[in-house]
């Protein structure tokens, strides 16, 4: 059986990630698996554990972390976030292709860690940073404080772009998702020809 793709949809907070992941995986043709991140933040209303995230103690993220079974992690305004690495494993040895939706810093660690055929790095950007910062801030989550950091690190990362295999700009979800599905299944046939060779 041919192991599953791993496939990195990320950009800076506030760009959609979420709404454009669920949207390429309503496509059942693409056989995506999409990898929960722990995290050690708390719930938002609405979220339930094992579907957005597993929400977990400080201690639990740590011994993960010590176990090596985290295959990225990062600490995002005072949380920590990680993929754990066993389910993923499992799941493209099966064939599946796993899809995660983590942050720039996460997805650097990944490209550094894996080898480069087996990674579809997708960056979302947004269609400016204006629309951005408006998109953040409409969100009413967080404080001022927290908004700066978000905006400042975002900046930072949209320069980061040139280290991804693919930049797709979310400037309308059914559009941008199209564009990924349409990326996803040139990966499926190219690795699937690679493995025929």
């Amino acid at each position: 059986m041919e192991k599953g793709l791993l496939i990195i949809i990320s950009g800076p907070s506030g760009v959609g990630k979420g709404t454009i992941r669920q949207e390429v995986m309503k496509d059942p043709s693409l056989n995506l698996w999409y990898s929960i991140s722990l995290t050690t933040r708390g719930q938002r209303p609405g979220e339930v554990n094992g579907r957005e995230y597993y929400f977990v103690s400080e201690k639990t993220f740590r011994e993960n972390l010590e176990n090596g079974n985290l295959l990225e992690h990062a600490c995002f305004v005072g949380h920590h976030y990680g993929t754990p690495l066993d389910k993923l494993d499992e799941k493209r040895a099966a064939g599946q292709n796993v899809i995660l939706e983590i942050e720039v810093n996460g997805t650097l660690q990944v490209l550094d860690r894996l080898s480069q055929e087996d990674i579809v790095s997708i960056f979302l950007m947004p269609p400016s940073f204006a629309a951005l910062e408006a998109r953040i801030r409409g969100r009413s989550t967080e404080g001022e404080k927290a908004i700066e950091e978000r905006l400042a690190k975002a900046k930072k990362e949209m320069g980061m772009s040139s280290r991804y295999k693919y930049v797709v700009i979310n400037d309308n979800v059914s559009r941008a998702a199209a564009e990924i599905q349409g990326i996803i299944k040139k990966e499926i046939e190219l690795a699937s020809a690679g493995k025929t060779k």
